[in-house]
């Protein structure tokens, strides 16, 4: 297996990051990326204010999925463990311990690749893993790569060595990038849930109002409590959501909050759930007790308000928009209809549902329930009292 190693601060990761790393990734064929930030650099000390060593960890990993790999990404917490300074000797050593018949490829930028001999143990990290160098401005030349190639396969004879240029990726320092947050620029640098998080977290003085947001910053935010693979579907609810606000004289903007945070805590597990709701004093029946799907519409709608300030009909959209319940609101009804005809759901009946829905927004969500209960009961698992008593309700 081929493993890609990639280091650094990460204060934060931007998309110069991200992009270096696919290409290294595709290029090289690599098997697994591992994202390594750093404890203490041995080169520099952190600025001060910094976000926490948690902090750094959740953007990387949040960066991380943006490459969209599944699986053959991980963010590791390595180095911010160790106690001193965050040597790289160390870590490929450590790595090489856990992955002893794998092959280690150590990516960096032209700035580490130019100083490398300089580095604290450079014969050991040449022995460890190959080194994968790219540049990210046309200043980066193959002349300049050739000229450092040509020295360290002199001065270590082991090394392996592997160069390219990234054209067209986005150039900036980190430290220009914290600068530019903290005058509330800097987003179109980030990936959205990376830029999201930092808002969450008020972090490099971006002291954003998460009760007042404007919907460009109300969206990464959204984005950065999901897991990857859920975003296209979170985007495509509120695409759903604003479509039947429309044909429905329904509130848009409502249908857009309620939409981007209907699923904010649906990456969490039974544990988590469960201590939100003891957190927020929600009262479970026995089926939600046992069942993990059934809480994060409770969970999410506790966190919208708590932390979001949303009023009480966007709460009740994120609140019923898994079972449903008996003389739903027209919020309530776009918002269920919305999260189960979004256009990247694909279930034998969804096409009809999408045609019904347009059609009468009732006869849709009849049609809905209807399927929900059919599809639960021939799965032999128990429906909720909510979803049985709204299509009830809907019949007379």
């Amino acid at each position: 297996m081929k493993i890609g190693v990639y280091g650094g601060t990460f204060n934060p990761p931007h998309l110069g990051h991200i992009a270096a790393a696919r290409a290294v990734f595709e290029l090289l064929g690599l098997d697994l990326l591992l994202l390594i930030p750093a404890g203490l650099p041995p080169h520099k000390d952190l600025p001060a204010g910094s976000p926490t060593r948690a902090q750094r960890l959740e953007m990387t990993r949040l960066a991380g999925e943006q490459l969209g790999l599944d699986g053959k990404v991980q963010t590791l917490d390595l180095e911010l463990r160790r106690e001193g300074r965050s040597f790289t000797s160390d870590t490929l050593a450590q790595l090489k311990a856990r992955y002893p018949n794998d092959e280690l490829w150590l990516l960096m930028g032209t700035d580490m690749f130019l100083t490398l001999q300089t580095w604290h143990a450079p014969e050991e990290i040449l022995s460890l893993a190959g080194i994968a160098a790219f540049g990210r401005t046309e200043e980066d030349t193959e002349e300049l790569f050739s000229a450092q190639r040509d020295y360290l396969y002199k001065t270590y004879p082991q090394a392996r060595i592997f160069t390219l240029t990234v054209p067209g990726v986005v150039d900036v320092s980190s430290t220009e990038l914290r600068e530019q947050l903290v005058r509330g620029e800097g987003a179109s640098l980030l990936a959205p849930a990376v830029y999201g998080y930092i808002l969450r977290e008020g972090l490099y003085n971006t002291n954003a109002d998460l009760k007042h947001l404007p919907l460009s910053q109300l969206r990464p935010v959204a984005l950065s409590y999901l897991k990857h693979r859920r975003i296209p579907h979170v985007l495509g609810t509120e695409q759903e959501a604003v479509r039947l606000a429309e044909r429905y004289g329904g509130d848009v903007e409502k249908a857009r909050v309620a939409a981007l945070l209907h699923d904010c805590t649906k990456r969490l597990d039974m544990e988590e759930q469960l201590a939100l709701c003891k957190q927020y004093g929600i009262r479970l029946d026995a089926l939600e007790r046992q069942a993990l799907k059934l809480l994060h519409s409770k969970t999410g709608a506790a966190i919208a308000r708590d932390v979001f300030g949303v009023d009480d009909e966007i709460y009740g959209a994120i609140w019923y928009h898994t079972t449903g319940r008996a003389n739903m609101t027209k919020l309530e009804k776009i918002i269920y209809l919305a999260d189960y005809i979004e256009p990247s759901r694909n279930f034998p009946g969804v096409d009809k549902l999408r045609k019904v829905c347009y059609e009468d927004l009732d006869k849709g969500l009849l049609l809905g329930l209807e399927m929900t209960i059919e599809e639960m009961t021939g799965m032999g698992s128990p429906v909720h009292h909510a979803t049985i008593e709204a299509r009830d309700a809907l019949k007379g």
